[in-house]
């Protein structure tokens, strides 16, 4: 675990009507999920809320591209997401690539008996517990931070 950055990391999964939030404690052991908050006017200061509560190393957001890697409306909606809570928050965010986690979150959901009706109020939080251990594994892994940062803006608040 050379390479591993210890410290807590929110994951998000940006959803049209939902983000998923889940965090992992500061050794990366485990994501769990945190809150489902609905996406409105109001989404990125709730999140700026809950991250108050941990001394956070950094969000690490998920990254909805196609299967082919490429860039779709909802990619872009995730980076602007994504930018907007960076610079309210002053707090690094990286984007990993996410794909198939929500289809993944479904599955796991699924597996465990859960119908999809029952399942859309705590689904983004799994996808958002998903993309996070994604991410951590990966940094375990390979030693390297996961996915890219958007450059923090020097007026950002600390």
């Amino acid at each position: 675990m050379s390479g591993f950055r210890r410290g807590v990391r929110l994951g998000i999964d940006v959803g049209r009507a939902r983000v998923g939030v889940a965090r992992c404690d500061p050794d990366g052991m485990l994501a769990v999920p945190v809150e489902t908050v609905q996406r409105n006017d109001s989404a990125i200061d709730r999140i700026a809320e809950i991250a108050q509560d941990f001394d956070l190393l950094e969000f690490v957001v998920g990254l909805p591209v196609n299967l082919q890697g490429a860039d779709t409306a909802s990619t872009t909606d995730a980076r602007e997401f994504a930018a907007a809570l960076q610079s309210r928050t002053g707090t690094l965010v990286r984007l990993v690539d996410e794909r198939l986690s929500t289809v993944t979150a479904h599955a796991a959901l699924r597996s465990s008996g859960r119908s999809q009706k029952n399942s859309r109020s705590i689904v983004d939080q799994i996808a958002a517990v998903i993309l996070l251990q994604q991410a951590i594994d990966t940094e375990k892994s390979t030693g390297n931070p996961p996915g890219d940062t958007i450059p923090l803006d020097e007026e950002s608040p600390r």
